[in-house]
């Protein structure tokens, strides 16, 4: 299989970018393809190529192993890992990321039969290793980006709420604060037009912080 991959990666590169151009909305930039499919087949011939020479941990230290990376990235899970950011911050979907790897899948069995080469138990075994861990890694850096866009997103609202709220309690607390001074200075009575604004200035804090108490316990 490592020899079929060398000699037909511009082919299966080139099914893979059609497979992604007939999907709605999905085209294929240079910065996709740097850490995308052609950096996959090369990881995946040379995982290949050492297995095939007995070279178990250089085929685990390039693409992992069987269920994942247990406590660092492979070569294959940091290029996985930084394709699923790259598309999250495209702003493609979780599924589009696993489609990415299974066009690759699919692009390497058409050929294969197309091209009556067939593959031992072992190699496909491999394939499937490689590609599992690739999506797997994929996705879950993708999440991670997600969720920490949606949790900047939240933080700016709540950011710009508490902003505005600050706002609208200073200008109500300088309002009462001038009616509060020209009563004193001027000797005013209470009941009169400067009392009233003074009344209103409290009424609208009042308000504001009932509504604020009000919106926090109904989130809680």
């Amino acid at each position: 299989m490592d020899t079929f991959l060398a000699n037909n990666r511009d082919e299966l590169i080139a099914r893979c970018k059609a497979k992604v151009a007939q999907r709605p909305n999905r085209g294929v930039t240079q910065e996709q393809l740097k850490n995308g499919i052609p950096l996959f087949l090369e990881q995946l011939r040379r995982t290949l190529v050492a297995e095939k020479a007995g070279q178990a941990g250089k085929s685990l230290s390039i693409s992992g192993a069987s269920g994942g990376d247990v406590k660092t990235l492979s070569e294959m899970g940091v290029s996985a890992t930084a394709h699923g950011k790259q598309l999250m911050e495209l702003g493609f979907s979780v599924d589009q990321v696993v489609h990415d790897y299974g066009d690759l899948c699919q692009a390497i069995t058409d050929l294969a039969v197309e091209r009556d080469a067939p593959f031992s138990v072992d190699q496909f075994r491999t394939l499937n290793r490689c590609l599992d861990n690739a999506i797997a890694d994929a996705v879950t850096e993708f999440s991670v980006q997600r969720d920490a866009t949606i949790a900047r997103r939240h933080s700016d609202e709540v950011n710009e709420r508490v902003r505005l709220l600050v706002q609208e309690l200073s200008n109500s607390v300088e309002t009462a604060t001038l009616a509060v001074n020209a009563l004193e200075t001027g000797n005013l009575p209470i009941s009169g037009a400067t009392g009233g604004v003074l009344k209103r200035s409290l009424a609208a804090l009042k308000k504001l912080i009932d509504n604020t108490l009000a919106e926090v316990r109904i989130k809680a």
